[in-house]
């Protein structure tokens, strides 16, 4: 069976505006149909807490909930109930994150701005964190680890995990195994835009938390944004995406695996190579519709990539980097001949793969770098999560009897000028004759 042709082929720079614009815009029009969906959901768990959600899960799930916290127990059983290998490659991903975000840990900070005058800043562990877990098309517990492991690093006060519940009223085994391994306090068996209300606004079982992280499905994106007037979240998520530098050095095999790789993850994700050269562009594509024609997910694969999918050339490697720029995509893989040389042409990424042989799917799962990533471009202001995730910052100011002297009258002055005549003279009391 012949694989579906890709969407986007040919050179970059006579790409149509109208095909420029459909791939650096990867927002999409926010579907009204799920905003007022989960408007709804996010409204009628507020006004019925657990009642709402034990509706819910028998309505989106067909589960019926005895309880909607999971028992340690259950979370232990699942872990050792796991298969050697599968528990030894979960371990060593968790030790990786843990040793990875641990280097990220911030410091106090203190200076003395002028004689007398302090300011600090104080890095302060959140008290409560939810980390959301997809169970719907795919799935995933090292997102669980990428989640609860840098939060437990952070020293988060309490982390809860929330998963969707299948038939038997209970998250998978993964997710609740990854959840035991990785220190999580407390779970439960909820799913969608129901889970992150509970999370942001608390219900009589469900703790309120202070911040929101993980991926999800449309519904549980939407919520985030919808929530964030009473939670922090991490940050907004679509569909996954790669785009890969390739030069000629690069195997056209190794760059059509990449973009499968992240082309299964959801009928939705966008897959580009940009190939120097296009020769290698023709080869890579081949390779990829080579590729798609027998992968397993082949049904998602090829959606991805007959309506987002592109492999265009570029006449040199300074071609391309306004491009990514641009693009500013989740995954970002240099396949060149000297991959750290252009590192430092990046700016817009999630994350970065330095080298054909660093593939995307390590990352996702074993070097210890986080795969919570932004998308759809957000990769120009957003980063992707990390263990500074998990801190609110304190600022402090010292100023000396001598010190507030010395200030009053400026700040006095200042306050003058701005109509506050109380600061002003809040200032000018503490002035010396």
């Amino acid at each position: 069976m012949s694989s579906p042709p890709l969407k986007y082929r040919g050179r970059l720079k006579e790409l149509a505006p109208e095909a420029r614009g459909r791939l650096l815009d990867r927002s999409g029009s926010a579907d009204a149909r799920v905003a007022q969906r989960t408007a709804d959901i996010l409204a009628r768990v507020r006004r019925d807490g657990d009642r709402a959600l034990r509706e819910m899960a028998r309505e989106f799930d067909r589960a019926e909930l005895g309880s909607l916290e999971i028992p340690r127990s259950v979370c232990e059983a699942a872990l050792a109930s796991l298969e050697s290998g599968v528990r030894e490659a979960l371990g060593r991903a968790a030790s990786n994150i843990a040793k990875a975000h641990a280097a990220q840990k911030p410091q106090a900070i203190e200076v003395e701005t002028e004689p007398g005058i302090l300011v600090g800043r104080r890095p302060d562990p959140l008290g409560r964190v939810g980390v959301y877990a997809p169970g719907g098309r795919a799935v995933y517990p090292s997102s669980v680890l990428m989640g609860v492991v840098p939060a437990k690093v952070a020293g988060v006060g309490e982390v809860i995990v929330c998963s969707p519940p299948g038939p038997d009223g209970v998250p998978s085994a993964g997710v609740l195994a990854a959840a035991a391994l990785a220190g999580a306090d407390r779970v439960f068996a909820l799913g969608g835009a129901g889970a992150v209300a509970a999370m942001a606004y608390g219900t009589e079982t469900v703790p309120r938390v202070d911040r929101i992280v993980g991926p999800g499905n449309a519904y549980v994106a939407a919520a985030k944004l919808q929530v964030v007037d009473a939670v922090a979240i991490d940050a907004p998520a679509g569909p996954s995406e790669i785009l890969v530098v390739a030069d000629g050095s690069a195997d056209p095999e190794a760059v059509a695996r990449e973009m499968l790789a992240q082309a299964e993850h959801d009928p939705d994700a966008c897959c580009v190579t940009v190939a120097v050269g296009e020769a290698q562009a023709e080869a890579v594509a081949i390779a990829v519709e080579r590729l798609a024609a027998r992968a397993q997910r082949r049904e998602i694969v090829s959606r991805s990539l007959s309506e987002r999918g592109a492999v265009l050339s570029v006449d040199s490697l300074e071609e391309a980097w306004p491009f990514v720029a641009d693009f500013a995509p989740e995954h970002l893989l240099i396949a060149t001949e000297n991959p750290a040389q252009a590192l430092p042409r990046v700016r817009n990424a999630g994350t970065v793969f330095v080298g054909q042989h660093a593939s995307v799917a390590y990352g996702d799962y074993m070097t210890g770098a986080n795969h919570v990533l932004p998308t759809a471009g957000l990769a120009r202001a957003y980063s992707g999560l990390s263990v500074l995730d998990f801190y609110r910052w304190t600022t402090y100011q010292r100023v000396t009897r001598e010190a507030a002297s010395r200030l009053a009258d400026d700040v006095g002055t200042l306050a003058d000028s701005e109509g506050l005549f109380a600061h002003a003279e809040a200032a000018r009391a503490w002035r010396q004759s």
